[in-house]
């Protein structure tokens, strides 16, 4: 059984500046509690930050310049046809409660993704699998039915989890058990989670830090005051506001890059008025996503397009969709084409963080002076995941995440019953696309798809996209080996360290 420091023994010590001499305990300051901490079921950002490389691993990660890399897989083989991939798993990898890693646990969470009565989010991403079998402790074989482009990307959202949670939809949500630099502790509700470092960590010499304490600090300025003291040493993923208002801060250091995830509108297609594609167009003409960025983005981020400026090779510039004209009198004519009486009257799901908010608020003001009468509905979280999970709204603000391949953006949320499909979206063309962009191996035939799909959703899809922003993280002077990631990942945790 792996030594793991004690939670008495973290929280005496949980403060660099207030613990004892040479405590390497990190405090992070966090807006939100999450609502679960199980990796193949969680969709929140919240939880997602807590687990995702920090204590949970896949097979494959990407890495903060977004390019794919080995993690738990050592190396791999692909056949000749693309339908046939052999992994080759690292030699001592264990998990925290002790048990060593083997295949077995590999093809046990693949099949736990893939299962209905789990209900993974994440199940589009493995569909292509076909079967997964352990040729021996350290090999698996994974056989696709067609061909995959994006596979070893989405493998690296895939966490390997213990064999013996397969069947568990409960344990891992409240004490998560991977293979990561870091060990759950300890959750107290609304007031902090701890992770401990994981003592038998398979990357030699990491993790620098004894732990990582998530404080769950609801209050933005509470947040603040607590980095520009010292309280705290991280405040990760932040939104542009609260990055302001500490930029010059002394002893307050700020790392940004352009976010891969994106903020959104979305609307329930399987219901009036949004079943109809010319509602759709019209809620699309009358947001001003330039306006929007800089009201309550403070100017730091570009208007969205279907995929992130941050995939170079594969975004369309936004310039080449008309219903990204603001346009309040051609979004009034739709509606009257489409017969629907006006005001249209909707209430709007609200992501309960901030940006989003402020997002929902400007974009509640321009669906207004375009024919629309929109009410805020701005729940906890829990709630809004659940209300989210189940299609139960007319129209949401919200934020989804992005990859390093545009399936990823696509596949899942867009494909008739994909398994983020909350839209009830089903357009047959959109479908055909999607498989193309999927088992095409040649990268020409995968842009040509990828932009003639991009042209469907940007106007006609059930998502106006409004922005990516730029994210932020906000570390104190002394802090190490930390690199933000798109993905908003705090896997490079593992390599952080601070002043002594």
């Amino acid at each position: 059984m792996k030594r793991l420091i004690s939670t008495a023994a973290l929280v005496a010590a949980m403060s660099v500046g207030a613990g004892a001499a040479g405590a390497q305990v990190l405090e992070l300051a966090v807006s939100d509690s999450p609502a679960g901490l199980d990796p193949h079921i969680v969709t929140a950002f919240a939880s997602f930050q807590v687990v995702n490389g920090t204590v949970y691993e896949a097979l494959t990660e990407v890495g903060p310049d977004l390019r794919i890399r080995p993690s738990l897989a050592e190396s791999w083989e692909v056949s000749d046809d693309g339908t046939t991939y052999t992994f080759t798993l690292r030699e001592g990898v264990t998990f925290h409660d002790g048990s060593a890693m083997t295949a077995e646990d590999v093809v046990a969470s693949i099949e736990r993704v893939k299962s209905e009565a789990i209900g993974s989010p994440l199940a589009s991403r493995v569909a292509a699998v076909a079967g997964a079998s352990a040729v021996d402790e350290r090999t698996v074989e994974m056989t696709l039915s067609e061909p995959s482009a994006p596979f070893l990307t989405q493998l690296a959202s895939i966490a390997i989890v213990p064999s013996a949670f397969q069947a568990d939809a409960e344990s891992l949500q409240q004490q998560p058990v991977g293979t990561g630099p870091f060990a759950f502790e300890e959750w107290q509700p609304n007031n902090f989670i701890l992770l401990g470092a994981n003592e038998d960590y398979w990357r030699d010499g990491m993790p620098k830090l004894d732990g990582v304490r998530f404080n769950i600090v609801p209050e933005s300025a509470t947040r603040q005051v607590g980095i520009a003291s010292g309280q705290y040493q991280m405040l990760p993923n932040i939104d542009a506001a609260t990055a302001l208002q500490l930029q010059g801060r002394p002893g307050v250091v700020l790392q940004d890059t352009l976010e891969l995830s994106y903020t959104l509108i979305g609307m329930n297609t399987s219901q009036p008025p949004f079943d109809d594609p010319l509602v759709r167009q019209a809620v699309n003409y009358a947001l001003d996503r330039e306006a929007i960025v800089q009201a309550a983005l403070f100017g730091s981020g570009v208007p969205a397009g279907p995929l992130s400026p941050a995939l170079e090779a594969w975004a369309r510039d936004v310039s080449e969709f008309p219903c990204y004209q603001h346009s309040p009198e051609r979004a009034r004519e739709l509606l009257a084409e489409a017969g629907v009486e006006t005001p249209v009257k909707l209430t709007m799901l609200v992501l309960p963080r901030q940006d989003i908010r402020d997002i929902a608020q400007v974009a509640q003001a321009q669906l207004e002076a375009a024919g629309f009468e929109v009410e805020l509905n701005i729940p906890e979280l829990g709630t809004f995941v659940q209300d989210w999970r189940n299609s139960n709204f007319e129209i949401f603000a919200s934020a989804n995440a992005g990859s390093v391949d545009p399936d990823d953006f696509f596949y899942r949320a867009f494909r008739t019953g994909g398994s983020t499909n909350v839209f009830k979206y089903s357009d047959p063309r959109v479908d055909e696309l999607l498989e193309t962009g999927r088992t095409e191996r040649d990268e020409a035939a995968r842009k040509a798809a990828y932009d003639e799909l991009q042209g469907i959703l940007a106007c006609e899809g059930p998502v106006a996209h409004v922005a990516y922003g730029q994210l932020y993280t906000a570390t104190r002077e002394g802090l190490s080996g930390f690199e933000i990631i798109a993905n908003r990942s705090l896997s490079t945790l593992a390599e952080t360290s601070t002043a002594q």
